[in-house]
């Protein structure tokens, strides 16, 4: 854990980095690796071991085996490591204990180039036993033979590689199998070569045994041994070492080794006049001169016991036998002289069962005459004929050459005792491991010079040339012998001098090599207890100023690079021989050392003034070797003296260095630094100025950045080290403070220059750079900072000031703006906080007493970059403690307190010295302070807020007004806000509530009453801008919040042009909802709001600057690319009525002003186009629906307020509900569409109330000059679309509810609402601003029913004269309900309520309607005689019974209409109504508006049928009842059941809503109309062939599925439903089959509907939503009828009926038949009305409540 108090910040930022390096290399690994502790943490690990253990051999040979393992590098074809042997018994491996860990080992002193290479375990497997496995294995074995079996070959370079990268010390061993391969017995040898090799055609698998292999685990380990055993003490406890064939890469100074190796590589023998080979088995001992034999010398492999002689394995019946087994000779060093190795050769004969027979020998010797050891290589041996091992005695067969490289002269062949056959041969190898034994002739020569004198430079020459692994095994001997050659005893030269002093050079240089830099200490160690060459200072010291003259003049530099290279050691010797001298003869010759020393630092500093390239390589190597020297010279000069020797020689260094030089200068001030004369305190001021001197240079040119920032990190941590103790020891040192005193004055001005400059790049160099600055400024103290400001001004002007503390708030600025640290380095950034809080603290001295004095001193710049930094330190994400968890801000408020609170107020503090300077600040630093009130911390606020008030006081004094302050202030809440920053109390800010009327609005009313009023409007304004700019930042994000981020949207725009009048601002957040809409693809809401943006611009010339939506332009050309934007808007969205207007005023311009013919045309095409949809496009008219949101928890832009919204493409009011539910998922849905209580207005939750609304079209301008009708499909856009005014109905009873007729007291209250602005628009929804409720009396009521339904069958009746093809079934059914309804006793109902004298007396108000209502009746008659003309020409053969029966129905509904009020003046009012209306014949029918409340049908020709369960005069309604609302899903039936299944085809969003995609029939002026249709768009021009295509046709809109009552039901519901209706005895005719006409509708809809039951209703069904409209209420001019009917119409020629439509209210409800008194019926509730919709005329209430059984819900 990193404590920050007790490091400085240059090594803080370096534990950072070296944290940031780990885990980015842990990533790139895959894994972490744990840390290495102790002080070789940082060292690259060298040395590795591989753990091997063989955990199974899976073949059963029937005799013991031996396994020997190695390893074996494959691209040099040797083995790199001894062999390990494995002994496996003839019962099995598992059967097998010798001893513990025998089958496991470690191979030792693998290098890293080893890990490299490609590594195999080979492993040789040998039988031990008969000579043949055929030999019978009854009898004894008198002899055991070790025979070749197998060799095994597992690769391991890919687990080295890996490992060696991943490796941890709590890596799991990883374990690998590898089979058994044979080959030929002559072969074996070289089989390991055949299977890495692939050659598979010279070996095979072991025969038998397809699974044999050996089992092995292996993991690798890290580290020198003695380390390695102690980590992993339980796994290698008594475990062999498997050594490698050579030393490791690295040789420790403690290592001892003596091993000699021995490798048997082949022989040839002759055949000897046998007709086979031999079997040849070599024995290999030791024995010394006597003969005597060493015992326990020989190791044939690891995992074995030495012993005193080896056997050989047998190659059967083979006379080249290759062996090729390594055995290791540990002869003991005193042993080494002298001994010899001899190797016996026998025949093992499979015949003769004794002993095996001798029949040679050959041997050689351990060392030479010389006292060398054998050389490495192979030997040649020559084969001595003995077959009597008695005869074998060193004294006579070591006279004996040993081959023919052995120059012992010894008796000719002859004379020998033994014989020798030419052709006999047998070649070996050795290699020698040995730190005490030696092959080299020179080094024997050197150490033994005095025997040879003559030899010396031989000698040294052959030293030259050695291996340092020879040298440093003995480095003592050879340093003696070298010194004691060097100098005589009076230390005068030699004639050797020279060479011996390069000799010791390469020695010395050896130590720097990787591999024996660990000799080091070795070094160390014998220059302090073992040199005693008390006077080679003076040659060496000499040879040294020789050296330093030479470089200058000779092209040779290379000796003398090594020279300097080797300077430590060098004047290490120098010293330890001079301190020898000086205590043998008590410091004679002191001076003269000193002026030799001297000599020689003078020739150096001269060698490095000279330029030069030949020079400058031995100029590097000076410098970077030479510093250790100065700190070494301590023991023999004063400190002080010795830096300044230093000094001197980097004062020597010309000033313009090439680059490799310039690093070496700095490498040698850095080692300089780091020494231990910087530790005294004179030494450390005077290196320190002089560091300072040579490193300016370097920063002003910003050359070798990384040096320097690494010069200065050792320099500020040493002192911030030097403070700390000095601070807990309680003491006070003056030199620490007069160190910082030389930093600041000499270097910290070009430090800030230099980090100001780079420190907007991205090199890696800045951050290093920054620590040290930022790590200075910590260790300085007050006293600092005022000599700077004494320094700086005493100069000429105070420019010099000024611009060092312009750097320095530059500096600081971009270190709070700009991420120089990495994000996760909190700690870091925090501490740095902390050093630049307390620099602020100091810079405000020199900017209050020496830039504020008068106006000739103030200075603006600096004082306005101080409160500019001040805000961006406060503001900086790493101080947002709010952003921070509650464990990690304790943490840091306990440490670091909250740093903002700290600033802000000294950034008050500040301000309140500015006095009449404030001005100059206005209103630049409006928003940097608005910035500061962003800081949750109440007092500061309330503070920061006095600095507004201050701003406009001061501007209102100086300027008359405060205009400046107020823009500026709005200008940055809008971007403050809008960038996420703030939080919920920051409205409080500028609220009346709590802070401004405590602190601005208390201040401004108090003050003079000439900006009183203003300053409280200001006041205000920012207060509703804040709100709805809070508002706007509560939604910013999310996919759930678009809409709502429209709606703040809007408000914003609305108040920046409506209340402060800020155009750029509005078209900026015009900019803002487009986009929201684009996202959302409301392409008409896209359109308006470009528009709003177009309207504010001329076709004028003006030059419009560029946006980021836009380029520089005129502003012609900007308003017209706005205008061909929206156009193409208006096309997506289908409002190709809003985009006719401007594609004329496009084509005016490009007509008139532009003359581009081009564009004209292309806009004259898109106009046309647009004509062209309007007629032909298939466009959904949308819902519309009221929404109420309640409750305090709403946003303040929605709360408690009323809106309506237009739905999207087929959204019903189900799939809106959901929409709504999930952008406000906390909001609970009312269910009744009553005025919410006071306690739901005003609790805590979100209520959410919904309903349909119908639109209410007023008179368009569009239609004012027309001179006929206007077409359907136009006018049809205006009923639904550019509205502003909508309705709702809700049933409600005044006085007694009539059980049998309700109707009597059954009242509409209808609500009228109006919008803000009309839909569509820049929204898709606008708050309700307007509200009418009026009551409608039931008889008016009456009326508009009525009205609707004789409106819907004038429709009918419309489309199918004109359209003679179209499917009959909606007609035959319409017909047939309002006949049935009518007949069985509907209008009786009317009759009863509404038609009685006594009605008529106590509501002489409602006589208008009375007389209207019996009209509509008598028209409803004359309409239905028309449908059954057109019916009877029109229904085919199978439909005419049905027709007949219609017929019949309607007598005897007309006799029943003869005793209509017959009280009442019949003929009179109907002449009067003809009067206004005309008859029927002559006045066109209005087209009839459909219900869209029930199941169509879809027939090819266009037509939705109905089916006979379509809704009665009451399923018209559209009524907001109590219990209208009801949850998707949870809407039933009147029996209480589920809704069914919508029609397979149904995609609309299934709601009750009385949209539809095309209204047959509309008044084109706006008249109301009913709003429940389910009929397409239908073209009047169709004909009867083909009008439309049968493969194609239109997509219909259906209508949400009501519940189908019973006799609507499964296949027979068409007949069940006319027996119902039929009087009892007669059979129904059937309904007309769909086969009469082309019909694609689904299979399940082949057979109509029937007629429906008469349905008792159910009270908890809902009614639909939403109402029909009234126009006027007068009842004029609102019917069509007349009492008069059957001559009127012409049955052979049926009328041709208008498209045309009136404005009549919607009809009231034809009274259904009486009920029969037998069954009275259920209590009336308005939500019957509604439920009850297979009727098209009578309502169920009206009906008779006698029904039967089998027809009840």
């Amino acid at each position: 854990m990193v404590d920050p108090t007790t490091m400085s910040l240059v090594e803080l930022h370096q534990v950072h980095v070296q944290s940031s390096e780990s885990s980015q290399g842990a990533s790139a690994r895959g894994t972490v690796r744990r840390p290495r502790e102790g002080p070789g943490a940082a060292k690259r690990v060298l040395t590795h071991h591989l753990y091997f253990c063989m955990r199974d051999f899976r073949l059963n040979v029937g005799e013991d085996i031996e396994i020997f393992f190695s390893l074996y590098d494959t691209k040099r074809a040797a083995y790199i490591s001894e062999r390990f042997l494995v002994k496996i018994s003839k019962e099995g491996f598992s059967s097998y204990v010798e001893r513990l860990h025998s089958n496991c080992t470690i191979f030792t002193d693998l290098g890293s180039s080893d890990l490299n290479r490609d590594i195999v375990v080979v492993a040789h497997v040998m039988r031990v036993g008969r000579m043949l496995l055929s030999d019978s294995a009854k009898h004894k074995l008198p002899q055991l033979y070790r025979r070749p079996y197998g060799v095994a070959v597992l690769s391991i370079s890919e687990f080295l590689h890996k490992e060696r990268e991943q490796s941890t010390p709590q890596d799991l061993e990883q374990e690998f199998s590898f089979k058994v391969y044979q080959c030929e017995e002559k072969d074996f040898h070289t089989l390991h070569e055949f299977i890495i090799k692939k050659q598979s055609n010279k070996f095979s698998p072991v025969s038998g045994q397809a699974n044999c292999g050996i089992d092995v685990s292996l993991k690798l380990l890290h580290g020198e041994l003695p380390q390695v055993r102690e980590d992993n003490a339980l796994l290698l406890k008594n475990m062999a070492v498997t050594r490698k064939l050579g030393f490791a890469d690295v040789i420790m100074p403690g290592d001892v080794r003596n091993d000699l190796y021995l490798i048997l590589e082949r022989g040839e023998f002759e055949r000897g006049g046998k007709s086979t080979g031999k079997n040849i088995e070599v024995t290999v001992l030791i024995v010394d001169n006597t003969g005597k034999l060493l015992d326990d010398t020989l190791y044939g492999a690891s995992g074995m016991d030495g012993s005193s002689y080896y056997q050989s394995m047998v190659i059967y019946h083979h006379n080249s036998p290759w062996w090729a087994e390594t055995i290791r000779l540990a002869v003991p060093i005193d042993r080494f002289y002298g001994a010899h190795v001899r190797l016996e050769f026998r025949h093992c004969s499979t015949r003769d069962k004794t002993d095996k027979k001798l029949f040679g020998f050959s041997f050689f010797r351990l060392m030479v005459d010389g006292g060398a050891t054998i050389h490495d290589g192979i030997h040649e041996l020559f084969i001595y004929k003995c077959e009597d091992k008695g005869r074998l005695d060193p004294a006579v067969y070591l006279n004996l050459p040993v081959g023919v490289w052995d120059p012992t002269p010894g008796v000719q062949d002859i004379a020998s005792p033994f014989g020798r056959s030419q052709k006999e041969v047998v070649c070996v190898r050795t290699l020698l491991c040995s730190t005490k034994l030696t092959q080299n002739d020179d080094l024997l020569a050197l150490l033994q010079w005095k025997a040879h004198p003559n030899n010396i430079k031989e000698a040294l020459d052959g030293v030259l040339k050695l291996n340092g692994e020879e040298l440093v095994k003995f480095l003592q001997d050879v340093l003696d012998a070298l010194f004691s050659m060097f100098s005589t005893e009076d230390g005068s030269s030699t004639a050797h001098s020279c060479l011996v002093f390069h000799v010791l050079v390469s020695i010395f240089s050896l130590l720097e090599d990787t591999k024996f830099e660990h000799f080091k200490p070795v070094m160390d160690a014998y220059i302090t207890g073992h040199f005693a060459a008390a006077l080679v200072y003076k040659g060496l010291l000499s040879h040294v100023q020789q050296s330093s003259d030479l470089a200058t003049t000779t092209e040779m530099q290379e000796p003398i690079q090594k020279i300097f290279r080797s300077l430590e050691y060098i004047f290490k010797f120098i010293i330890q021989s001079r301190l020898l001298f000086a205590r043998a003869t008590g410091c004679q010759y002191e001076e003269n050392f000193k002026k030799d020393l001297l000599s020689v630092f003078a020739a150096i500093n001269k060698m490095l003034n000279q330029p030069g390239e030949v020079i400058l390589p031995t100029q590097i190597s000076l410098l970077t070797s030479i510093s250790p020297v100065y700190e070494q010279l301590q023991q023999v000069l004063p400190t002080i003296e010795c830096t300044q020797l230093a000094t001197a020689m980097l004062a020597s260094l010309p000033r313009d260095l090439p680059p490799q030089l310039a690093q070496a200068k700095l490498t040698a001030i850095r080692h300089l630094v780091t020494s231990k004369l910087f530790h005294d305190s004179e030494s450390r001021s005077l290196l320190l100025s002089a560091t300072c001197t040579h490193l300016r240079p370097f920063l002003a040119q910003r050359n070798e950045l990384k040096l320097c920032s690494d010069i200065l990190a050792d320099i500020t941590s040493f002192l911030f080290k030097q403070r700390e103790s000095q601070i807990a020891a309680g003491k006070t040192n003056n030199i620490l403070h007069h160190d910082m005193e030389i930093i600041c004055i000499s270097l910290l001005d070009m430090l800030l220059q230099t980090v100001l400059i780079i420190l907007d790049r991205t090199a890696t160099v800045v951050g290093y750079l920054v620590a040290c600055l930022v790590g200075i400024l910590q260790l300085m103290e007050t006293s600092h900072y005022r000599l700077i400001w004494t320094e700086l001004s005493s100069r000429e002007s105070a420019k010099p000031l000024k611009d060092f503390l312009l750097r320095l708030f530059l500096v600081f600025r971009d270190l709070v703006k700009q991420d120089v640290f990495p994000q996760d380095w909190f700690v870091m950034k925090a501490e740095t906080n902390l050093v630049m809080l307390e620099a602020l603290k100091e810079f405000s001295f020199p900017l209050t007493t020496r830039f504020l004095a008068d106006r000739q001193t103030f200075d603006h710049q600096l004082w306005s970059n101080y409160f500019n930094l001040a805000v961006s330190f406060l503001t900086q994400p790493a101080l947002q403690l709010e952003q921070f968890s509650e464990v990690k801000r304790n943490k840091v408020m306990i440490r670091y307190s909250d740093l903002r609170v700290i600033m802000g107020f000294q950034i008050l503090e500040m301000w309140s010295t500015l006095g009449e300077h404030k001005i100059a600040f206005i209103p630049s630093m409006v928003g940097p302070f608005m910035e500061v009130t962003l800081v949750p911390e109440p007092e500061l606020r309330k503070a920061t807020l006095r600095i507004f008030f201050d701003m406009m006081e001061c501007e209102q004094r100086v300027r008359g007004n405060f205009k400046q302050v107020e823009s500026e202030l709005i200008d940055k809440l809008d971007i403050l806000i809008s960038e996420n920053k703030g939080d919920d109390e920051y409205r409080q800010l500028f609220n009346t509530m709590e802070h401004l009327s405590a602190v601005l609005l208390d201040r401004v009313q108090s003050e003079d009453p000439a900006w009183r009023e203003s300053g409280a409007a200001f006041i205000s304004s920012v207060t509703r801008l804040l709100e709805r700019l809070l508002d706007y930042r509560s939604v910013i994000q999310g996919d759930e919040n678009r809409d709502k981020r429209m709606s703040c949207t809007y408000n914003l725009l609305n108040f920046y042009k409506n209340e402060i009048d800020r155009k750029e601002m509005y078209i900026r957040y015009i900019h803002k909802l487009h986009d929201l809409h684009l996202a959302a693809e409301n392409y008409t809401e896209a359109g308006f709001t470009m528009k709003l943006y177009a309207d504010q611009l001329t076709w004028g010339m003006n030059p419009l600057p560029a946006s980021p939506h836009f380029p520089a332009q005129p502003e012609w050309q900007r308003k017209e690319m706005m205008y061909r934007k929206i156009v193409h808007y208006f096309d997506k969205g289908k409002c190709w009525e809003q985009g006719i207007p401007l594609c004329k005023e496009l084509a005016e311009l490009y007509e008139y002003r532009l003359f581009d013919y081009s564009k004209l045309s292309h806009i004259l095409n898109t106009q046309a186009k647009f004509f062209d949809n309007i007629l032909m496009q298939l466009r959904p008219e949308p819902e519309y629906f009221r929404v109420g949101f309640y409750g305090l928890s709403f946003p303040l832009f929605v709360r408690n307020k009323v809106f309506v919204y237009r739905g999207l493409e087929y959204e019903r009011i189900g799939a809106f509900t959901q929409r709504l539910q999930t952008e406000f998922p906390s909001a609970q849905i009312l269910m009744k569409n009553t005025p919410p209580e006071d306690n739901i207005v005003n609790s805590d939750g979100q209520y959410i109330q919904i309903c349909n609304v119908k639109t209410i079209s007023e008179n368009n301008s569009v239609f004012a000059q027309g001179m006929f009708p206007v077409p359907e499909k136009i006018a049809s856009f205006y009923q639904v679309n550019m509205i502003k005014k909508f309705q709702s109905d809700r049933p409600v009873h005044k006085g007694p509810i009539h059980k049998d007729n309700e109707f009597k007291s059954l009242w509409i209250e209808r609500t009228t609402m109006e919008t803000c602005n009309a839909l569509p628009g820049i929204l898709r929804w606008f708050e309700v601003t307007k509200r009418k409720v009026e009551e409608i009396p039931p008889v008016r009521f009456a009326c508009e029913t009525m009205e609707n339904v004789n409106a819907e069958l004038r429709q009918l009746i419309y489309y199918h004269t004109n359209e003679p093809g179209l499917n009959i079934n909606p007609l035959s059914m319409r017909l047939q309900g309002i006949i049935d309804a009518n007949v069985m006793g509907g209008i009786a109902k009317y009759q009863e309520a509404f038609f009685t004298t006594d009605f008529i007396a106590s509501h002489p108000e409602f006589t208008e309607y009375i007389y209207k209502l019996r009209a509509l009746i008598f028209d409803q008659v004359h309409d239905l005689e028309a449908g059954l003309i057109v019916h009877g020409q029109l229904a085919p053969p199978e439909v005419q019974p049905l027709h007949r029966r219609l017929m019949e129905r309607l007598s005897q509904m007309k006799a029943g209409l003869r005793h209509l009020a017959p009280h009442l003046d019949i003929m009179q009012s109907s002449d009067s109504f003809h009067r206004k209306m005309g008859s029927i014949v002559h006045m066109p029918l209005p087209p009839v508006p459909v219900d869209k409340n029930n199941p169509t049908y879809e027939g090819v020709n266009g037509i939705c049928s109905r089916s006979s369960n379509s809704s009665g005069n009451y399923g018209h309604l559209a009524m907001d009842s109590e219990d209208i609302y009801s949850k998707p899903g949870e809407k039933e039936n009147g029996d209480g059941s589920a809704p069914p299944v919508p029609a397979r085809g149904d995609v609309r969003p299934k709601s009750a809503g009385y949209n539809t995609i095309a209204e047959m029939a509309r008044n084109p002026m706006g008249s109301p109309r009913n709003e429940y249709t389910s009929l397409p768009s239908v073209r009047p021009t169709h004909s009867r062939e083909g009008s439309i295509d049968a493969d194609h046709p239109p997509v219909m809109r259906k209508s949400k599925p009501r519940a189908m009552s019973p006799h609507t039901n499964g296949t027979d519901s068409a007949s069940a439903s006319q027996r119902n209706s039929w009087p009892d005895g007669e059979a129904a005719p059937p309904l007309p089959p769909r086969g009469c006409t082309p019909d694609k509708r689904p299979a399940a809809e082949q057979t109509p509907p029937a007629p429906p039951k008469r349905l008792v209703a159910n009270s908890k069904n809902s009614l639909d939503a939403g109402g029909d409209n009234i126009s006027n209420g007068s009842g004029e001019n609102q019917s069509i009828g007349s009492a008069e009917w059957g001559p009127v119409i012409d049955a052979a020629d049926p009328p041709v009926l208008s498209p045309r439509s009136q404005q009549p209210p919607a009809p009231p409800p034809i009274p259904p038949k009486a009920s029969t008194p037998s069954a009275p019926p259920p209590p009336a509730t308005p939500g019957d009305l509604a439920a009850a919709n297979d009727n098209y005329s009578v309502p169920p209430r009206l009906r008779s409540s006698t029904l039967d059984s089998t027809t009840s819900p």
